[in-house]
C-alpha cells in the first residue's frame, strides 16, 4: 500500500462514515460507544514549586463503525481534548477535536484486517492498569495515530497474533479542529516517524480462564535527525482471583529509545479490588531511561460505579523524579454512552 493510496484511503473515509450513518436506522449495522470524562490533575505539593500546577480537564471520545457487508466495515474515532502540556494552572484550555482512527476493516474468517489509521496492539498497561494514575508512565510507549495495515490472526487454542506495518500519521487528519496541534510531518524526526511503512510490531496473547498473558516486540525506524532505530520487547500478565482481586503486571524494555542513543525500561504493578460498586486500587510503576535517569511512582485510589454506568473516583500519587519528589491528587467523573457498549 504506498502513500498516495494510503492518503486517498484516510481522505475519502469521512465521507464514507457519513453515509453510513445516515443509513444506520435500517438495519442496525451501525454501532457507536464513547465517553466523556471530566476530571482534575494538581500537583499539591513539590520539591520543585515550578511542578505545582494544576490541570483541569475534559476528554471526549466517540468510536464509530457502519458494516457495508458482512465482512466489511467502515470504522472512525474522533477525540476532543487539550492536545497540549499543562504548564501553568490551566482549566479547558487548547481543546482540540481530531481523529484518532478511520478507515476499513475486514472479516476474513479468523483473521481481522484493518487498513487505515490505527492505534497498532503493542501492550495493555494504559488500560488495564487499575486506578487515576494507572497508566501514568506506561502512555509514553503506547503506539496512537499510526497509518498502515494491521490483523489480528485468531489462533484457537493457540490465542491471537496482533501485527501491523505503519507509520506516524503525517497527513491532514495529524492536525485538530479548534486548537490546531499542527500537523506533523517527517522533518520533525522521532522513531516511526518515517512517511514509510518500514516500522513494525507484533503481539502475541492468550487467555486461560482467569489469566491473560501478551507477549510483543516493535521496530520503529529512525526518523530524521535520529541517532538509531528503536527495538522494543514487552511482556505482560494479569489475573483475576476469587473474592474480587485483580492483578497486573507489565515489563517494557528499549533500545534506541525513541530514536536515541538511550536505553529505556518500564515497569508496572497494578493490583484492584472490587467491594461492591467500589473499586480499590493500588499501582507501582517505574521508568528508568539513560539521559533522564529514574522515575518511580506508588498511588492508592478508589472508584464508585453507579447504577447507569456512571463513574467517579480519584487517587493520591507519591512520585520521585529523578530526585525531585512530588505529591498528586486528582479526581475524575466519566460518563459512558453509546449503542455498542
Amino acid at each position: 500500500m504506498s502513500k498516495h493510496l494510503t492518503a486517498a484511503l484516510l481522505l475519502s473515509a469521512p465521507v464514507a462514515l457519513c453515509a453510513a450513518q445516515a443509513q444506520a436506522q435500517d438495519a442496525g449495522r451501525f454501532t457507536w460507544e464513547g465517553s466523556l470524562e471530566i476530571g482534575n490533575d494538581q500537583v499539591i505539593d513539590s520539591d520543585a514549586p515550578g511542578n505545582e500546577i494544576r490541570d483541569t480537564y475534559a476528554i471526549g471520545e466517540v468510536n464509530a463503525a457502519f458494516a457495508l457487508t458482512d465482512r466489511v466495515s467502515v470504522f472512525g474515532g474522533l477525540t476532543w481534548e487539550s492536545v497540549t502540556d499543562a504548564t501553568a494552572d490551566r482549566s479547558f484550555d487548547d481543546m482540540g477535536l481530531y481523529l484518532h482512527e478511520l478507515g476499513l476493516q475486514f472479516d476474513l474468517g479468523n483473521t481481522v484486517l484493518r487498513l487505515g489509521k490505527v492505534h497498532p496492539v503493542f501492550g495493555s498497561a494504559w488500560d488495564t492498569a487499575a486506578g487515576f494514575y494507572g497508566s501514568y508512565l506506561a502512555d509514553d510507549y503506547e503506539l496512537t495515530e499510526m497509518v498502515g495495515a494491521f490483523a489480528d490472526v485468531d489462533l484457537g487454542e493457540a490465542g491471537v497474533l496482533s501485527f501491523g506495518l505503519f507509520y506516524a500519521d503525517d497527513t491532514v487528519l495529524s492536525e485538530s479542529a479548534g486548537f490546531n496541534r499542527g500537523r506533523n510531518d517527517t522533518a520533525f524526526g522521532g522513531a516511526g516517524n518515517t512517511g514509510k511503512l518500514n516500522n513494525a510490531s507484533v503481539q502475541w496473547s492468550k487467555d486461560w480462564d482467569d489469566t491473560f498473558v501478551q507477549i510483543g516486540l516493535r521496530y520503529l525506524s529512525a526518523g530524521t535527525g535520529d541517532v538509531q532505530d528503536e527495538k522494543g520487547i514487552l511482556a505482560g500478565i494479569g489475573h483475576s482471583f476469587a473474592g474480587g482481586i485483580d492483578v497486573f503486571a507489565e515489563l517494557a524494555a528499549f533500545d534506541g529509545y525513541g530514536g536515541t542513543a538511550d536505553d529505556a525500561t518500564y515497569a508496572t504493578l497494578s493490583a484492584a479490588y472490587a467491594l461492591g460498586d467500589w473499586s480499590l486500587s493500588g499501582n507501582f510503576a517505574t521508568r528508568d531511561v539513560d539521559s533522564t535517569g529514574r522515575t518511580n511512582i506508588f498511588s492508592l485510589g478508589a472508584d464508585y460505579e453507579f447504577a447507569n454506568g456512571i463513574t467517579m473516583g480519584g487517587a493520591l500519587a507519591a512520585v520521585d523524579d529523578a530526585g525531585v519528589d512530588d505529591t498528586l491528587f486528582g479526581v475524575n467523573v466519566v460518563i459512558p454512552f453509546g449503542n455498542g457498549a
